[in-house]
């Protein structure tokens, strides 16, 4: 899925389109907000009336990504290529073990 280009790559290319402070922060808060609302979304399927928090959570957590965006004055690496899609919540990994 990530061809021959090693994770460390795709995270450093990540971080690099994401340097500006409010971008990173915005993402810091709006890629687990994303990832939980995955979750969620599964677990919706078996618990009634679950369903209003992953969808608030995918849609606050994507209204961080953009307004992030915004400040850095670039548009999402995913636009680029869809592989980026996968790596933020790595590069989120990395980020909070102070590698990113």
């Amino acid at each position: 899925m990530f061809g021959n280009k090693p994770m460390n790559e795709w995270i450093a290319q990540y971080a690099q389109s994401h340097q500006h402070p409010v971008n990173r922060l915005c993402h810091t808060l709006g890629i687990p907000m994303i990832a939980i609302s995955v979750v969620l979304f599964a677990a919706a399927i078996f618990v009634e009336g679950l369903w209003p928090l992953p969808l608030a959570l995918f849609v606050i957590g994507w209204i961080f990504q953009f307004v992030g965006h915004y400040y850095e004055g670039k548009p999402p690496e995913f636009f680029h290529d869809w592989r980026f899609l996968f790596v933020g919540l790595r590069w989120w990994f990395a980020k909070l073990k102070g590698q990113a």
